[in-house]
């Protein structure tokens, strides 16, 4: 009986780790060709892993991962339905041997001033951010801050950052769009609970210009963040860094956005955000 049993184990880990490797494969809109060349095996094995016929190794079940571009969290998922321990460590940002990235990311932040620069990790949930960032959240409900700020929230909820956006309705497609792709790339179910989350808001009317008044200044990039202030309109686009090959799931999931003034306008005025709040903290 006991053997039995244990056959069965294996017989139901063959089948979950080739279900959850025919979802990823269907997630990239590959074919069984397509990922058996990509991951140089055949076609018969990759049938044969998808329906639970023959057991993958634990070298194939990461080549099958690289070839499809699948999650370093993932793959220690698709590891472990295989019955195989995890390739990759999840650590902390406190942990010691962070101690040289919590530097570089403290250093990147403190160099962007007086831009604002936030890192976020894959929930977009907020990291860090520096002292320039800070003004984009005055004003904001402490509600929308605590436990932990998140970015889709802070930018699309009414009480947050949307009631400030010149071009609300640009910003908030873009911003819809970037996270469904995300969301269905990634197959991360918290994801799709943030974007279904963030669409369920209530939409703020059209500022009285309209949302696509950008005829004045013209912009090379088709949806800058354009946010009113008391000192007038700012403008702004911003860029995304992620750490390269990274072999912990944590760095692999931190990003840095960087913002930067798109006129001199807003450069001016940053750089007197900037100044008054050093002033103010003497």
């Amino acid at each position: 009986m006991a053997e039995i049993r244990v056959a069965e184990t294996l017989a139901n880990n063959r089948s979950r780790v080739g279900g959850l490797l025919r979802d990823w494969r269907q997630r990239r809109r590959l074919s069984q060709l397509d990922l058996a060349l990509r991951a140089d095996t055949s076609t018969r094995h990759v049938s044969y892993v998808e329906t639970g016929r023959s057991k993958p190794s634990r070298a194939m079940v990461l080549r099958l991962c690289e070839a499809m571009d699948v999650p370093l969290r993932e793959r220690n998922t698709l590891l472990l339905a295989a019955d195989y321990a995890p390739a990759y460590r999840e650590s902390s940002l406190d942990d010691a041997g962070l101690a040289s990235v919590r530097s570089a990311l403290d250093t990147m932040l403190a160099a962007h001033e007086p831009y604002p620069a936030v890192v976020v990790d894959r929930l977009w949930n907020v990291v860090a951010g520096n002292t320039a960032l800070g003004w984009m959240m005055d004003g904001i409900p402490e509600h929308l801050l605590l436990p932990r700020p998140n970015v889709y929230r802070l930018v699309l909820h009414p009480e947050g950052l949307s009631a400030r956006l010149a071009n609300l309705t640009q910003v908030r497609a873009l911003f819809l769009q970037r996270l469904a792709e995300q969301a269905s790339a990634s197959g991360d179910p918290q994801l799709r609970a943030l974007y279904d989350e963030v669409c369920d808001y209530p939409r703020l009317p059209d500022p009285p210009d309209g949302p696509d008044d950008d005829t004045a200044q013209p912009s090379p990039f088709e949806v800058p963040l354009r946010i009113r202030t008391p000192l007038g309109e700012l403008r702004m686009f911003s860029t995304m860094a992620t750490f390269g090959a990274p072999a912990d799931v944590t760095l692999s999931e931190l990003a840095i956005e960087l913002f930067y003034p798109l006129d001199e306008f807003t450069a001016g005025a940053l750089r007197g955000l900037a100044a008054a709040t050093t002033v103010t903290s003497r």
